[in-house]
């Protein structure tokens, strides 16, 4: 059966052109704003499968995403960024891309055809039962990430598939399908644009409310974000100074000798409970 894939349909608009910029930009935006709308329709889905990744997780699971071209950069993206804005060790999210790390930015051609390419890669980190595994494909139908997700079923691993292709192969064999059906895009076939937003948006929901659930985050405060760069020791010290109720100057200092917002704020009680007694 050949799939009707939403993804290729053609756009809602014609002749691009010959549109004005402003034209062009406005189509855009106004296609963009269809995202969040066609997420927030499957968050009972999204919800269902964090519930049980969250469990894993606690069980000491690890988080793999798998995808090709923008989909695969996405997933890097997303793994990339939650050392330091969590404090999570490396290798507790991890991304992967058809082609390897050269094709984060130089398309690798018909790496993503090679079916069990990804499970190979996966295996390179000795998956245990408690891993999870996402693929991630608008068109639903990346023969890298079928291939992967069909053998960690069988091994017995979480599996969940991102796509924009209801009906798709990737929404038949994972586990939880979490599709997003955005419609055609503005560029016929264009997925860069609504289906990788799309993406990137569930992403977002996935990781944060993960390392929410992990502990990684207290009241609405990154605390054991990591201290890379000056922007980030400024935010951490206004987080300790208000958290302790103590200057400026003070909070840094506390924080750079404890490393964490976390670490500088229970080093501070535990100084004021001693003073205390």
């Amino acid at each position: 059966m050949i799939l009707n894939k939403i993804t290729e349909q053609s756009s809602n608009y014609d002749s691009l052109e010959t549109l004005s910029i402003q034209e062009q930009l406005t189509a855009m935006n106004k296609e963009d704003q269809l995202v969040p709308l066609a997420v927030e329709k499957i968050i009972p889905q999204i919800t269902a499968f964090v519930e049980e990744a969250l469990n894993r997780m606690k069980k000491g699971g690890r988080l793999f995403y798998l995808g090709a071209g923008t989909s695969g950069r996405l997933g890097i993206l997303d793994a990339s960024e939650c050392p330091p804005t969590f404090g999570v060790e490396q290798g507790l999210v991890v991304g992967l891309i058809a082609g390897g790390d050269a094709a984060i930015r130089i398309a690798v051609e018909n790496a993503e055809d090679n079916r069990d390419l990804g499970w190979k890669e996966l295996q390179d980190y000795k998956l245990n039962e408690n891993d999870i595994v996402v693929g991630i494909a608008a068109s639903g139908t990346t023969p890298y990430v079928l291939g992967a997700l069909e053998k960690a079923n069988l091994a017995g691993n979480l599996t969940a598939g991102i796509t924009c292709n209801p009906e798709s192969p990737l929404s038949q064999v994972a586990q939880h399908a979490l599709v997003a059906v955005v419609g055609p895009e503005f560029v016929t076939g264009s997925t860069r644009l609504k289906s990788g937003t799309a993406q990137k948006l569930i992403l977002n929901m996935i990781s944060t409310s993960l390392m929410i659930g992990l502990g990684r985050v207290q009241g609405n405060k990154m605390v054991d974000m990591q201290l890379s760069n000056a922007k980030l020791v400024i935010r951490g010290a206004n987080m300790v100074a208000e958290q302790c109720d103590i200057d400026f100057e003070k909070a840094k200092a506390l924080l750079l000798e404890h490393g964490s917002v976390r670490k500088a704020v229970m080093a501070y009680e535990a100084i004021q409970n001693r003073n205390e007694f």
